[in-house]
């Protein structure tokens, strides 16, 4: 579905709003990225001002855009200063004001496009004419496509990175193995860090390392605070001590904490493949809070199929756990009916609990996700189906999987010529 328009350069003059709608900076540009084939730029995300610096907002982050601002999901920002990358453009920097034939670009209209992910992408250019007083005497609406040249690709690794962005992680990180090591590496770091996150968290661990090799600290943080906990506590597992040390040194304390806590878990036993980041509620949350924290589109599938209910604090260690509420029971029951009424006591496990035995729980219970909880009986986290089944396979199974895209798409002339352009 296609919604109504909504102009650059109203938005760069708008106020970034925390969860709560309050004024927290203002938005000061706009992130376009070359999407693949005939599909229109997409809108990556948002540079804005907030406490003095000049950060980077992704468009995921955001959850409605309008004109009263560019309200955020969630109560998190990343303030690590903001810088472009390989194929990135700034609407207001890099195209407003920018000559086409006897024309200007004087504004850009944005559309809001929802479907399987929900985007901003460019739809119409207005394009001016000045008078003859250097004045702006009148101007036309057209379709981006006239003007595609404007949003071109200007290097191979930015056309590079525009093909993969929008393939599945799993494909990517084919691909990308398949790739001389420099290579990789200009893909790495021409890549926003969510997306980096995502291929990251589909190669083995040493092939992880190797990728993140030579990227700078400011960045390795930023990449990091995007990976699922459990994913990046087997890739500190993987590094050496010094390393490993200077990484949880330059976290934030609360994720720093998380992860030391993680990664003393022995290898192969619950703990180790837990993830903390769950959705818990307190017993008097009602069913229609509950579907408003299942519908988010960041949450993993896995994460979303229940709701955990323990007494606060609702984030592990939590307080007294007490069940567990399915997303099919929530469905069927009356959004004001409060969790209490509806959970299941469901078993938990132990976190040093074996890995197979692991795995033996959640096919008995067919469970998509089983919660681990401590001698006290708090919530610590859970295990996912999805991370079990990983840890079941062989550990080069990756690496076994045939070096092209489903789809048809070969790794391709524009890799070459990355790789011609290499100094």
């Amino acid at each position: 579905m296609v919604g109504e328009l909504l102009y650059a350069f109203r938005i760069m003059r708008l106020p970034l709003l925390d969860a709560g709608g309050q004024p927290i900076g203002k938005i000061n540009d706009i992130i376009v990225v070359p999407s693949r084939g005939n599909d229109a730029p997409k809108v990556l995300g948002f540079v804005a001002t907030s406490q003095r610096r000049r950060i980077f907002v992704s468009a995921s982050r955001v959850g409605t855009l309008n004109n009263s601002g560019a309200q955020l999901k969630s109560w998190d920002i990343n303030i690590t200063p903001f810088r472009t990358r390989a194929g990135e453009q700034l609407l207001g920097k890099d195209i407003l004001d920018k000559r086409v034939g006897d024309e200007i670009v004087s504004d850009i209209a944005l559309v809001h496009k929802t479907g399987k992910s929900s985007t901003w992408q460019i739809a119409k250019v207005r394009l001016s004419k000045r008078g003859l007083l250097n004045t702006r005497s009148g101007h036309r609406l057209v379709d981006w496509q006239e003007v595609s040249q404007l949003f071109a690709p200007k290097t191979a690794i930015a056309a590079e990175a525009a093909r993969l962005r929008d393939m599945h992680p799993s494909d990517v990180a084919t691909i990308i193995r398949s790739l001389p090591p420099e290579q990789r590496r200009q893909l790495a770091d021409a890549m926003d860090d969510e997306r980096l996150a995502d291929v990251l968290e589909e190669l083995p661990e040493d092939e992880q390392l190797r990728l993140i090799e030579g990227l700078d600290m400011e960045r390795l943080k930023s990449v990091f605070d995007e990976m699922e906990y459990d994913d990046l506590a087997d890739l500190l597992g993987q590094m050496g001590v010094d390393q490993r040390t200077k990484v949880l040194d330059a976290m934030d304390d609360e994720d720093a904490e998380t992860m030391r806590q993680l990664l003393s878990y022995p290898a192969g036993t619950a703990g180790a493949l837990m993830t903390p980041d769950i959705i818990v509620l307190g017993p008097d949350a009602t069913v229609a809070d509950a579907l408003a924290q299942i519908r988010d589109p960041e949450r993993l599938v896995s994460i979303a199929a229940q709701v955990f209910v323990a007494h606060a604090p609702h984030y592990p260690p939590t307080g007294t756990y007490l069940g567990v509420v399915h997303f099919q029971r929530l469905l069927r029951e009356r959004p004001s009916m409060t969790l209490k009424q509806c959970f299941e006591n469901e078993p938990t496990i132990d976190p040093l609990l074996p890995e197979r035995q692991v795995a033996e729980r959640l096919a008995s219970y067919n469970m998509l996700a089983v919660g681990v909880c401590d001698t006290n009986g708090r919530l610590l986290g859970a295990v996912t189906v999805d991370d079990v089944l990983d840890n079941a396979l062989p550990a080069d199974w990756r690496r076994k999987i045939v070096s092209h895209h489903p789809s048809g798409h070969d790794i391709g002339h524009p890799v070459n010529e990355v790789h011609n352009e290499t100094p």
